[in-house]
């Protein structure tokens, strides 16, 4: 059973006010965002479309994959799909604004942080999560939530973005179990 909890104007006014807030928090001057594939680059090209028109100067934005970083690559499977790393600016000394959708054990953001290190030594690096459920197995916070969720580890938070699912919205589903595993 799918529990939506966010709909597209819920997630189109979170954006402007966690755009707010990295306005305040960080300032504009020599920051970069950086999204983590596949749905936190979408939403770190619409915060830097909203930074943008408030910055003097152009806001780089880069799309990160952290397939290859992943500590559970090998579980993946035989095939993963590996897409591709976008990152066309020097990160070095930068302000970097990593984004990602769902904020859940930290592993994503761990791998993403080896990733970024391998592209240069940012000056800082802040968390942007539209959704933090929790459950963390790492030592890793958000620095901006956009809204914080109470799930159970039997639950999966699924943030679907219009340019790839066709709509806005966030919903919550239970796990389904095949009587083997998780699927």
């Amino acid at each position: 059973m799918k529990k939506k909890i966010l709909g597209a104007k819920e997630i189109s006014g979170i954006i402007v006010n966690l755009a707010g807030e990295v306005e305040k928090k960080i300032g504009l001057k020599n920051l970069a965002i950086i999204g983590i594939k596949k749905r936190g680059d979408v939403l770190a090209e619409r915060l830097r479309k909203i930074l943008q028109k408030k910055s003097e100067k152009e806001i780089p934005v880069g799309f990160l994959d952290i397939t290859l970083y992943r500590d559970d690559f090998s579980k993946i499977g035989a095939n993963p799909v590996i897409s591709e790393t976008d990152i066309k600016f020097d990160i070095t000394e930068r302000k970097i604004l990593l984004v990602d959708d769902v904020l859940f054990t930290g592993r994503t953001i761990r791998a993403a942080l080896d990733a970024i290190i391998d592209f240069g030594r940012p000056s800082l690096i802040k968390l942007l999560v539209l959704i933090d459920r929790d459950h963390r197995e790492f030592p890793i916070q958000p620095d901006f939530v956009g809204r914080k969720v109470k799930t159970g580890k039997d639950e999966m938070v699924e943030v679907r973005v219009k340019e790839i699912d066709g709509k806005d919205e966030v919903v919550i589903e239970k796990k389904k179990w095949n009587g083997k595993g998780k699927i």
